[in-house]
């Protein structure tokens, strides 16, 4: 881990595995925020605990789908203790984490149609900790778009790789000037405004990395989907499943 003068954090990362732990040590990072899709948050914690050691912590963290598939806005909370399923209206996820005192990020702020808007990020100003102003998925426009919203806003900034391939670990992180060793200690940087600086790559690296995931962005937005839709049946995050006890039936989108 750092010495505590600075601690480089990749703030959302989808895969994890020897190859994403042997590249997070290559690059520099002190630790990684793990926040795969559709998985319950016992299972995220089992494995970031799995791979987590003193060189590299990693944080679990869930990546919440709220709405429906057709307006869906992601939403990254770290620091939950009981879980909170996809498919739930965007009100009921927040009040969910101020409930929890979970740190809440704004990843890819109005990027697609995936985001939470310039409205949303304006509405939930008391809950929303920090906005994503670089994403390696954006084009230079969606980038300068994310500045825009935090400095408006007055939104203290993160960055990620947002990686869903191994080999883009790291190309972007967030350096935060505290010592962080535990999950408890992301959430009181973020929630505490903690002084950071933002950190990415531009040249070909960055390029080719924007290439790769946004092949595999059009590889979960269509086949990968269409087996979520319709032939894997209920997703383990569904609002229904048996595994949240009936607490957000009467919220569930679909």
């Amino acid at each position: 881990m750092s010495d505590g003068v600075e601690v480089r954090v990749d703030c959302h990362v989808k895969v994890l595995n020897d190859a994403v732990v042997e590249r997070a040590k290559r690059v520099g990072l002190d630790a990684i925020v793990y926040a795969p899709h559709f998985t319950r948050l016992p299972e995220i914690r089992e494995r970031a605990a799995a791979y987590s050691s003193d060189e590299l912590l990693i944080i679990p963290a869930r990546e919440v789908f709220t709405g429906s598939w057709r307006d869906r806005k992601h939403v990254l909370a770290i620091g939950l203790e009981d879980p909170v399923p996809d498919f739930i209206p965007i009100e009921v996820a927040m009040a969910e984490f101020d409930r929890q005192g979970a740190a809440v990020l704004a990843p890819h702020p109005e990027f697609a149609t995936v985001s939470l808007t310039e409205s949303d990020l304006r509405t939930y100003a008391k809950t929303i900790d920090a906005v994503e102003i670089f994403n390696p998925k954006h084009f230079p426009s969606h980038n300068q778009r994310a500045r825009e919203l935090a400095e408006m806003l007055s939104y203290p900034p993160f960055t990620s790789s947002y990686a869903h391939l191994p080999s883009s670990v790291g190309v972007a992180y967030t350096a935060f000037e505290t010592p962080i060793e535990s999950e408890d200690d992301l959430v009181d940087a973020f929630e505490e405004r903690v002084a950071r600086r933002v950190v990415h790559n531009n040249g070909a690296r960055r390029l080719r990395t924007s290439a790769g995931e946004l092949a595999h962005l059009c590889y979960e937005n269509t086949w990968k989907k269409a087996d979520r839709l319709f032939l894997s049946g209920i997703e383990p995050t569904h609002p229904s499943h048996i595994a949240y006890n009936g607490r957000f039936d009467d919220v569930a989108v679909y």
